[in-house]
């Protein structure tokens, strides 16, 4: 089996494939799976807006590599909050202004939108 994180129109699926000696494809057992998990993402996004009042958001689409602060700790501006891989580079998501970490709303390995909001300060 190999796993796949697909992104259609934004949404990000994470799909499983078997591979079978006959042939057979395994799509339409992997896609009832994809789309259950695509609804928790989108709900976990109105939370991550009231943790804190400052939002960290993605410059570009990519997958969440480090967490590079947790919650609580104080960060300046321009310090790396997150890193995220986009086209095989890495990408700090820095802090907007001077703060404290109030949350972080993705963990590493997440596919993440362009101006999602990974993080808040307050």
């Amino acid at each position: 089996m190999k796993s796949y994180i697909i992104t259609v129109n934004g949404t990000a699926y994470d799909v499983t494939v078997e591979e079978t000696e006959g042939g057979a494809s395994a799509a339409p057992a992997a896609a009832p799976k994809a789309a259950p998990k695509a609804a928790p993402k989108a709900a976990a996004k109105p939370a991550a807006a009231g943790a804190g009042s400052i939002q960290v958001k993605a410059g570009a689409a990519g997958k969440v590599v480090k967490v590079e602060a947790g919650v609580g700790t104080a960060v300046k501006k321009g310090d790396a909050v997150i890193i995220i891989e986009a086209m095989k580079m890495e990408i700090p998501v820095v802090a907007p202004e001077d703060g404290t970490v109030a949350s972080i709303d993705c963990k590493v390995g997440d596919a993440i939108d362009g101006g999602a909001v990974l993080a808040t300060l307050n």
